[in-house]
């Protein structure tokens, strides 16, 4: 059986979404998780009008192991940072299970104090990842070909980054 593409004429595809904040037209947006140095250690594409409560897991379950102690390597973060979009009791409860530590802002209260400066490397490493064009504009109607330059795209960063230190 043959699968139904969708045609030249057809808008967006699938995990495309009406935007909250741009008249409602049609979107994606990007989960982003990353390190202190602004290292993409995962990304996930999602529609516009996906709330980021509902990502948080899936986000730090595909962390993959980084460097920690010879044949015990660390599978997760030892604290996690999030703007208020994050900020959802159950998922507090099942960081703590994971021993993580939830630094996240409250809605309704203000900011934590010093919060910007350390969210700032989430906004820079969203930054470079916009520059690719085709990870900033969807050209693709097919979701497996859209979701796999945003991993290819922060393979490239990690790898200029690290040529970069090299020289």
């Amino acid at each position: 059986m043959r699968r139904r593409l969708p045609r030249p004429c057809e808008k967006g595809g699938a995990n495309t979404g009406p935007s909250p904040v741009d008249q409602r037209k049609t979107g994606g947006k990007y989960h982003l998780i990353c390190d202190g140095r602004g290292t993409s250690l995962k990304v996930i594409a999602t529609a516009a009008n996906v709330n980021e409560v509902t990502q948080t897991l899936a986000l730090i379950d595909g962390i993959p192991p980084v460097a920690g102690r010879p044949d015990h390597p660390r599978r997760r973060p030892e604290a996690l940072l999030g703007d208020k979009g994050y900020d959802f009791a159950p998922n507090r409860h099942e960081l703590r299970q994971r021993r993580i530590l939830p630094v996240i802002s409250r809605r309704g209260d203000t900011n934590i104090e010093g919060l910007g400066k350390l969210r700032y490397v989430v906004e820079q490493t969203f930054a470079l990842l916009h520059r690719f064009k085709r990870v900033a504009v969807r050209w693709e109607r097919r979701n497996e070909l859209h979701d796999a330059f945003a991993p290819l795209a922060c393979s490239l960063i990690r790898w200029r980054r690290l040529k970069k230190a090299q020289t």
